[in-house]
């Protein structure tokens, strides 16, 4: 397997780093960033046995991309019935939903740093039989030192930007280095697909974007009853997913929405819950209720935050409309579309939306969604949906209908992975 300099010197950076790192991790820690009980993860100390048999590792960075990957960890579970699947992801918020959602042989672990010593441990303890990667998060170490080990390799839904193309193209022999190891890429958008057949000199497929497959998220029915009793008939929007600095924009818009419907109610939903304490002294002189507190949402209540994790399909079936954030300020990418849209939500977003850009281009062709250009715009926008039911019906019967015709991606995916993962064992083939 071929080094470059370029991948040697990351190498030795890594090495000479790793004293610093306990550090840097307990910092992160008490910004509530890293988990203190399961560190030794990060250093590739498994706090869990490997299970007998065939392992199957599906790594992702965050919530998007492991959520993304349930479906496809479904169908592993299925087609290998004696297997496992342990997924690895970065962050706090990654795992406090999968603690939730991972079926039975599936379980998580944090994703070892990328030193040459944490990521020796990790391969020793857990020696998959098969890695699928997630997208655009590149670990050198972690990946040549999977390949070196003869496990097979793939790259699904892979994105990356015209800039992050034309960065790896000015070390393009490091680039096809530790690209190389895949023995599958797929691209989730022509775009991705073109830039890194022209980065690495061979074709590059794309099938569409895998987190357009994903299952409706799950949803506490008897949470859902107890809240559709407090709210009954009440207008609801949701804005999902909201990143600092759109709060504020948000509340404004909410502000806006309640002069013509004044029994609106907001659900604030944050992607990071542990912002909380920096957004509420925003609600300060507004009738706020607080997922995380249990509190019941009243007749007077303004805005419903929700600071829970695992909870936006419980969100989403109280909206109506639904404000996908992560795309009102400059530098955020925006967030999936999809995913409000299987309750039948109206969809709305705001400018910067690049992540999603083929999802959003879709689907406001089909009138699934609305892209909303300036923030002074998102409460006439709501408001104008509350007050044209026949409109407003629509428009969630699009997004609906949008949903469920792109279940297609996940078989695709699975016919293109399905040649170079291992058979099942014999076990496994037994009735």
């Amino acid at each position: 397997m071929s080094e470059t300099g370029l991948i040697r010197a990351y190498t030795g950076l890594t090495r000479v780093l790793a004293p610093v790192l306990p550090f840097w991790l307990k910092r992160r820690a008490l910004k509530g960033k890293e988990d203190p009980t399961r560190q030794g993860e990060r250093f590739g100390r498994a706090s869990k046995p490997r299970p007998a048999g065939q392992l199957f590792w599906m790594h992702g960075a965050s919530v998007g991309e492991v959520t993304m990957l349930l479906p496809l960890i479904e169908r592993v579970l299925t087609q290998y019935p004696a297997a496992h699947v342990l997924v690895t992801s970065g962050t706090v918020t990654s795992a406090g939903l999968l603690d939730n959602r991972l079926p039975d042989r599936a379980f998580h672990q944090y994703v070892p740093l990328d030193t040459p010593k944490a990521v020796k441990a990790f391969l020793d303890h857990w020696r998959p039989d098969a890695a699928i990667w997630a997208e655009s998060e590149i670990w050198p170490n972690l990946i040549r030192q999977t390949k070196v080990r003869g496990v097979p390799m793939a790259l699904i839904n892979a994105r990356m930007s015209d800039k992050s193309i034309q960065g790896w193209f000015k070390r393009q022999e490091s680039a096809k280095a530790i690209f190389g190891c895949f023995d599958l890429i797929l691209a989730a958008n022509e775009d991705t697909a073109n830039g890194l057949a022209w980065l690495l000199g061979k074709a590059v497929q794309s099938g569409g974007n895998l987190k357009d497959a994903a299952s409706a998220l799950p949803v506490n029915r008897v949470e859902l009853a107890k809240l559709q009793t407090q709210i009954t008939d009440r207008p609801i929007w949701c804005a999902a997913s909201t990143h600092r600095g759109e709060e504020a924009l948000i509340l404004a818009a909410h502000e806006e929405v309640r002069k013509t419907h004044p029994r609106a109610m907001l659900v604030l939903a944050l992607r990071h819950p542990e912002r909380r304490d920096q957004v509420l002294p925003m609600l300060a002189q507004t009738h706020t209720a607080i997922r995380s507190r249990g509190d019941v949402p009243r007749a007077k209540t303004s805005v419903y935050m929700f600071d829970t994790i695992g909870e936006m399909g419980l969100a989403y079936t109280l909206s109506d409309i639904t404000f996908v954030c992560g795309s009102l300020v400059e530098g955020l990418m925006g967030h999936n579309p999809l995913e409000p849209a299987q309750f039948s939500n109206a969809v709305l977003t705001g400018a910067h939306i690049s992540s999603f850009a083929d999802s959003y281009r879709e689907m406001i062709a089909f009138d699934a969604a609305a892209r909303i250009l300036s923030p002074t715009m998102i409460g006439p926008s709501v408001s104008e949906l509350f007050s044209n039911p026949e409109v407003l019906a629509n428009r969630q019967a699009q997004a609906l209908a949008f949903a469920q015709s792109r279940d297609a991606v996940l078989d695709y995916v699975w016919v293109q992975l399905s040649p170079i993962l291992p058979r099942p064992q014999l076990s496994e083939l037994a009735p």
